[in-house]
């Protein structure tokens, strides 16, 4: 009999999206197989502390698992001879093996490559990209002027603000003159995920706010022009010969797809797209799958696109380890291209492993 594989779902995390990681490691866990897999759960608490976890899938979706009697601390090896984690028992330390980590982490200090290097360091193969990759696709303007260089896209026009010495009023002037005066503009955190500390700004007035809003969150901002047009995704999946799945749409509620209309409002949804040309799709695969390439990506990642009513197709942002919740558009849109959840799952276990078939 074949042996199964020890996977490790990771979760949880120092950081904004850290709510959203449980939705997400809740729904993976509750889509693994458990006759092909050994499944361990280990939770990142917002201080930073580690937990190895028995606790089911609702109590890591409702937060509460943190409070779960089974919870042991639970420390990374680096011994690449011993792979795997030392869990705390009464009195000593356990080692326990692991074959693959699924680091199922949105944000800073999880997407952004530290746990990546982390287990690379450890020799642990984890699903997704490297430690370079998942830094570069982190940050926005790394990830711009990456896929600027290699011309892989069009995108919108932009600036970048640091923190360090900005006074917020002198920025915006300088935003301002850079653009023109034209409007509304974007102003958002370099290195943040699911909208959180983006502002959208209609007036001069709203750009030094805004620049505050972005860096509580990060240190490095963007201000972009605003494109007005379809907002549309593609999920990508492989490593070196990647597949591009159908494409899907954004239809938001509120002023924009922020973290609320992801995942709050009601009135947000998505759906596949099915009236547009077969040019187009295959435009839109085809630049998806440049970006994936120049970005050196691994496993899977999301991209993001505008498309205007001229036909314009202008790239947003990209990422590396997108949402897996019940409503998340990366594992839906490989269900509408003919791979079901668990399969999904089994696919990018077996990208990190670097197994055959």
């Amino acid at each position: 009999m074949k042996q199964k594989k020890t996977v490790l779902v990771l979760f949880g995390g120092v950081s904004s999206e850290h709510e959203i990681s449980c939705l997400s490691a809740a729904s993976v866990l509750s889509h693994m197989d458990i006759d092909k897999y050994e499944i361990l759960k280990a939770g990142i608490t917002k201080t930073g502390k580690w937990l190895l976890t028995e606790s089911p899938e609702e109590m890591i979706r409702n937060g509460s698992w943190e409070t779960d009697p089974s919870c042991r601390e639970v420390l990374l090896s680096l011994d690449t001879e011993q792979k795997g984690f030392y869990a705390k028992t009464g009195d000593g330390w356990q080692h326990i093996g692991v074959d693959v980590v699924f680091p199922v982490l949105h944000g800073r200090n999880g997407e952004d490559g530290t746990v990546q290097g982390l287990l690379q360091m450890a020799g642990i193969p984890c699903v997704g990209s490297d430690t370079a990759s998942s830094a570069a696709c982190m940050d926005k303007g790394m990830a711009k002027a990456m896929i600027s260089q290699a011309e892989a896209a069009d995108q919108a026009k932009c600036c970048i603000i640091y923190r360090a010495g900005c006074d917020a009023a002198e920025a915006a002037e300088g935003a301002d003159a850079f653009f023109s005066g034209k409007y509304p503009l974007f102003v958002k955190p370099a290195r943040a995920g699911s909208s959180v500390g983006i502002t959208k700004v209609r007036e001069k007035k709203g750009l030094a706010p805004a620049l505050d809003t972005a860096f509580a969150e990060d240190s490095k901002v963007l201000v972009e022009e605003a494109i007005v047009g379809r907002e549309l995704e593609v999920a990508v999946l492989g490593n070196e010969d990647p597949a591009v799945s159908k494409v899907g749409e954004i239809f938001t509620a509120g002023e924009f797809y922020d973290y609320e209309a992801k995942y709050d409002d009601i009135g947000s949804r998505t759906a596949v797209v099915t009236d547009l040309s077969d040019e187009m799709e295959n435009e839109i695969r085809e630049t998806a799958l440049r970006i994936y390439r120049v970005l050196e990506c691994r496993g899977l990642a999301r991209v993001d696109f505008f498309l205007t009513d001229e036909n314009r197709l202008v790239f947003n942002e990209i990422n590396t380890m997108p949402g897996f919740t019940k409503i998340s558009m990366y594992p839906a849109l490989w269900e509408a291209s003919g791979i079901r959840y668990p399969a999904l799952i089994d696919e990018l276990i077996r990208l990190a492993a670097g197994t055959d078939r």
